[in-house]
């Protein structure tokens, strides 16, 4: 583990460090957080126990609840300022709620506070099954990178559209 990233752990869910956010979808993909941060973060692999990632019908995103006996693999960004934390509360968007979740590190044997994003709804017949990263990267990276541009291009404007919004408008414009 290189020195930057130790330091970035020795942070809990804020400091003056930032914040550390775990991502388990879209955002694992170092293209997308680029487009909406103008940056990758230093990040580190991690799991989060007691929880499972879902399909959701019509999206190409995924959502997670917590469920009994599953885990889902994912990242922690590190290091995310208040401004950025507003960008990804932004672009999760009301469908989504942050919570504060300990993930457990695969580099090392530590635990971590991390906030990630929890879909809103624990009972929504949307969803089903698993959702597998490298399966939305060969077939939906490419335009949701293009519709996650559209996005935060949008922030930059006075009137700024959910990003449900511009994804139902993108996903719809064929």
């Amino acid at each position: 583990m290189s020195g930057a990233v130790a330091a970035a752990l020795s942070t809990t869910t804020s400091s003056p460090g930032g914040h550390n956010v775990f991502v388990y979808g879209s955002l694992l993909a170092d293209e997308v957080v680029r487009v909406l941060l103008k940056r990758v973060p230093l990040c580190c692999n991690g799991t989060l126990i007691g929880f499972h990632r879902f399909s959701i019908k019509g999206r190409v995103y995924p959502a997670i609840l917590p469920v009994e006996n599953r885990k889902v693999t994912g990242k922690v960004l590190l290091g995310i300022t208040d401004v950025e934390l507003d960008v990804l509360d932004t672009f999760e968007d009301v469908e989504y709620e942050r919570r504060t979740v300990e993930i457990n590190l695969h580099d090392t044997s530590e635990k971590l506070l991390a906030e990630t994003y929890v879909w809103g709804n624990k009972d929504d017949p949307e969803l089903y099954d698993d959702w597998d990263f490298e399966v939305w990267k060969q077939l939906h990276m490419k335009d949701f990178l293009a519709m996650t541009t559209m996005f935060a291009n949008d922030l930059e404007q006075p009137e700024t559209k959910t990003r449900v919004s511009t994804y139902e408008s993108y996903y719809q414009k064929d």
